[in-house]
């Protein structure tokens, strides 16, 4: 029980900058996998619209990583993996973001800077550990 505390307690540390950014790496995942869950039917449209087929497989596989991810960041239970698995994620929410905006940068016209920014974030979590 004490090793478990202690792990909390370095785990929740906010002198560490690196554990601000961990953490918000997964809390920035969670309202994502409300909104996804929260309307299957046209989350399955939106990943049709992407080209992800099946979307139904594209739509639970990303719910199934995003409460992955949210967890493990958020509560550091395998660091190194869980970002790296949610990088390679939110590589290819950029890529598919980048292919439907025509190559559009900014996110608030559909680009893909903000999914990018975060799997970069992501790879930074990923090398700290």
């Amino acid at each position: 029980m004490a090793a478990l505390t202690q792990h909390f307690a370095q785990a929740f540390d906010l002198t560490n900058e690196f554990n601000i950014l961990r953490i918000i790496c997964g809390l920035f995942l969670v309202p994502h996998m409300v909104m996804k869950a929260k309307d299957l039917p046209f989350t399955y449209e939106i990943y049709r619209q992407w080209r992800l087929y099946p979307p139904k497989a594209w739509v639970h596989a990303c719910l199934v990583i995003e409460f992955i991810g949210s967890i493990g960041l958020v509560f550091a239970i395998h660091t190194r993996y869980v970002a790296a698995l949610v990088a390679v994620f939110l590589f290819v929410a950029t890529w598919a973001a980048w292919r439907v905006s025509d190559g559009k940068w900014l996110w608030n016209i559909g680009g893909c800077e903000y999914p990018l920014f975060w799997a970069i974030c992501c790879v930074v979590v990923a090398m700290h550990g």
